[in-house]
């Protein structure tokens, strides 16, 4: 997992120069891929969620731009100055997956978007303090929500991080929020991805016709940082960096 998680972290390190005005987010999506098959890696989310009645993602990089909150399909579409756009992706290496997110500016953002990503990924960190063996899910979902919430900001709901290892979506469930139902107690040698995502207004979100991006209900921009981690018995031991 730790060879996984660092092609994850190599190829989110790598696309940051090339996030520019004028540049597709198909663009990106192939450097992405490309970086991802050089390291004897495959791309984990492209074809992922295939159904009888639903095709896979179509894509090797979830590319989110503005008020798309996670699953944005890479296309066509140039960012713009001042534009957010977050970048996921996953690595599948020798039978074990890593998973990362970080949300990037394109050029000046103002105030307003520079806020919201400084907080989202602050309240990773919140979340990621608290990941520590005998804690229990909520100590997490609590230490993201009461940052977010108490810097004005909102968490969704819909979304939740997850477990991972020889899949890429395992229990437990990880949510950013408080819930009776997440006191699942952690345990020394257990792998999760952390992932809030951060709403400027509501919480609320809609799912788009192509089954797969997720947008703001309200249309206001939305950030989302990642990180896979390792709980021990002490610190959290951080695989996406």
């Amino acid at each position: 997992m730790r060879e996984s998680c660092g092609i994850v972290a190599g190829s989110l390190k790598y696309i940051k120069d090339f996030i520019k005005a004028g540049v597709t987010t198909l663009e990106l999506d192939r450097l992405i891929e490309d970086y991802i098959r050089s390291r004897g890696a495959y791309p984990a989310f492209k074809g992922y969620g295939a159904t009888r009645k639903k095709k896979g993602f179509p894509a090797s990089a979830c590319i989110s731009v503005n008020d798309v909150v996670v699953h944005g399909i890479p296309s066509e579409r140039k960012l713009e100055e001042g534009d957010i756009v977050s970048v996921d992706v996953g690595a599948l290496k020798n039978g074990y997956y890593g998973d990362g997110a970080y949300t990037y500016g394109v050029g000046e953002v103002g105030r307003k978007k520079e806020m919201l990503m400084k907080v989202t990924e602050e309240s990773l960190y919140k979340g990621i303090e608290r990941a520590v063996a005998g804690n229990t899910i909520n100590d997490i979902a609590i230490a993201v929500q009461s940052y977010v919430e108490g810097s004005g900001f909102s968490v969704v709901r819909d979304l939740v991080g997850h477990g991972i290892g020889k899949n890429l979506h395992e229990e437990p469930a990880v949510p950013n929020f408080y819930s009776t139902a997440n006191n699942f107690r952690l345990k020394a040698g257990m792998t999760l991805a952390i992932e809030p995502m951060v709403n400027y207004g509501g919480f609320e979100v809609l799912t788009l016709d192509d089954d797969w991006t997720i947008v703001t209900k309200d249309a206001e921009p939305s950030a989302h940082f990642e990180h896979t981690i390792l709980i021990t018995n002490g610190k959290p031991e951080i695989l996406t960096v």
